[in-house]
């Protein structure tokens, strides 16, 4: 993985001995501490075979070389930006976890993500894996404790509010303190902003005030829940976590404060409960444009948009990557650019198939492509230059592990700084286009909606830009004629956008590879993208 992780296992196949033994996970009438003795060491199988990158699927996921002392919660909130965690079980003694979590989608998004960005606990790295068990049948018994604290985690998760008469253990989520988080942010290279530290912490509970401020020179912010139990939960998952690649590095405390006290609602503070507020004297409301870079995503579960390695986008903003960027050159910060390796290297393409166009129309979903170049010596891969670092790695973690044409795609960064033209004069058959002027760049605006709606591929696709002759069979014959199944539809009320489902993931792409940008007639060019949204 030229250039990021060199050494994470994820997406590795195991073999069947990974479970232990089929007694301790499916016995019912083993009692604890059978599971205790086995879990810590007795069985002594080793690890056999290669890592391989071909695992098959699955909703359950293996997870080696835990910390020691680390707990349920811990393991369960690296799932829970992904989607519903269902099942937990926890082999202290090997250092090992598996993970269940409602759907395989929300697998394969997890550990697409976690092949770009390694992740940690307790500052060590973790190694993710599918698992061969495509379900975790453990018995309620045996896993009481694990089962408590996945009960509460899901609370506070789903309805913000911890389940009443669940026992939990000590190591579970104990009631903190207080509902107030004392946020300080280092490395502030990005502007942080109140609407952001709102999308990151609401993942865990309603936020009910913020306050932010600067003191001894450092940014930093007061943070409200309606719950205790929601301020342990998000200091828990974010405390050390990076909001933006590389920087931005939030510590998180508790406050002694229970409330917080807000006078005005504006771009320093706000009382979400109290919008009648004042805006208070002299305090403009947040520029506009920085508003709508940062665009609020507030639905509690979606699935994540992994923008960055070592970033918080899963936790938070869809877009943190683009949306720092545009706020950074809106509000001009001396000396920052948005660095890093802008050239990706994509290899097992179909060479039959692949074009530069289409390689542009897939990758510009996630930033503005300047440059294609499928390898003339070895035509199942291209060098692709972005428009920007933060680009390179948000199509990466994207698109790395997807279906084009049939082939699973490999994505990573090349170590090209920049893709080379060929020659004036030699033909190299079309396989270098350049795009640098292209009109269909997705992200030349700052502050454009597009902005807001970068999504990870799905197999339901948002159409827009649809003229008023057009009707639903229309379209769904157009996609339809890309080789894929029109399973659903739905034309948004004014009938400009819509909503269309294909069967797979894999036909959603190749409609949008195909039917991007396509001529409706009347002078509308029809506009696909993923959306987070199902029919």
């Amino acid at each position: 993985m030229d250039g990021i992780v060199t050494d994470v296992a994820v997406g590795v196949k195991r073999g069947s001995d990974e479970l232990l033994s089929g007694s301790v996970l499916n016995s019912s009438n083993s009692n604890m501490s059978s599971i205790v003795v086995t879990a810590n060491g007795n069985d002594n199988k080793k690890f056999k075979g290669e890592d391989k990158m071909d695992g098959a699927p699955s909703r359950v996921l293996h997870i080696r070389k835990l910390p020691g002392e680390v707990t349920e919660t811990e393991v369960i909130a690296l799932g829970l930006p992904f989607g519903k965690v269902t099942n937990i079980l926890m082999l202290k003694g090997k250092n090992q976890a598996f993970l269940e979590l409602a759907t395989e989608e929300a697998a394969i998004t997890m550990v697409n993500y976690y092949s770009a960005v390694t992740p940690h606990l307790r500052n060590q790295p973790i190694y993710i894996q599918y698992s061969n068990h495509k379900e975790l049948k453990t018995d309620n018994t045996l896993n009481q404790r694990a089962q408590a604290v996945l009960q509460a985690v899901t609370a506070v998760q789903t309805t913000n509010t911890p389940i009443s008469g669940t026992t939990v253990s000590e190591s579970a989520v104990t009631p903190a303190q207080s509902p107030v988080l004392r946020i300080i942010i280092d490395n502030m290279y990005y502007p942080v902003t109140l609407d952001v530290l709102h999308q990151i912490f609401s993942k865990f509970g309603a936020v009910l005030k913020i306050i932010t401020f600067t003191k001894n020179n450092q940014f930093q912010a007061l943070l409200q829940y309606g719950d205790p139990v929601n301020a342990q939960q998000a200091k828990l998952a974010l405390d050390g976590q990076n909001i933006y690649n590389a920087c931005c590095t939030l510590r998180i405390d508790f406050s002694k404060l229970v409330n917080l006290n807000v006078k005005y609602n504006n771009d320093k503070s706000r009382d979400y409960t109290r919008p009648d507020l004042p805006s208070g004297d002299g305090q403009p409301a947040l520029d506009p444009a920085i508003a709508a870079a940062f665009a609020k995503e507030t639905s509690l579960l979606g699935l994540p948009v992994a923008a960055v390695p070592g970033a918080l986008s899963p936790l938070g903003i869809p877009n943190a990557a683009a949306a720092a960027a545009a706020a950074a050159g809106r509000v001009g910060i001396p000396g920052v650019s948005a660095g890093g390796n802008t050239v990706l290297l994509v290899s097992n393409l179909n060479e039959e198939m692949v074009t530069p166009q289409s390689l542009f129309t897939l990758f510009g979903v996630y930033g503005d492509v300047q440059r294609v170049k499928i390898l003339y010596n070895k035509k199942d891969s291209a060098l692709i230059q972005m428009a920007d670092g933060n680009q390179s790695q948000l199509a990466m973690s994207h698109l790395n592990g997807q279906k084009m044409y049939g082939k699973i795609i490999r994505v990573t960064l090349s170590k090209h700084q920049t893709v080379q033209l060929p020659r004036e004069g030699l033909d190299d058959q079309g396989l270098t286009k350049d795009f640098g002027n292209s009109p269909l760049h997705r992200f030349k605006k700052p502050g454009s909606k597009n902005f807001q709606n970068i999504f990870p591929p799905s197999a339901t696709l948002h159409l827009s830009n649809i003229p008023p002759s057009v009707a639903e069979d229309d379209l769904r014959m157009l996609f339809a004629n890309t080789g894929g199944t029109v399973k659903a539809f739905k034309f948004f009320q004014d009938h400009k956008m819509a909503l269309l489902q294909m069967s797979t993931v894999e036909e959603a792409i190749q409609a949008l590879i195909d039917l991007h940008n396509y001529n409706l007639g009347e002078n509308h060019h029809l506009r696909v993208s993923f959306s987070k949204s199902t029919i």
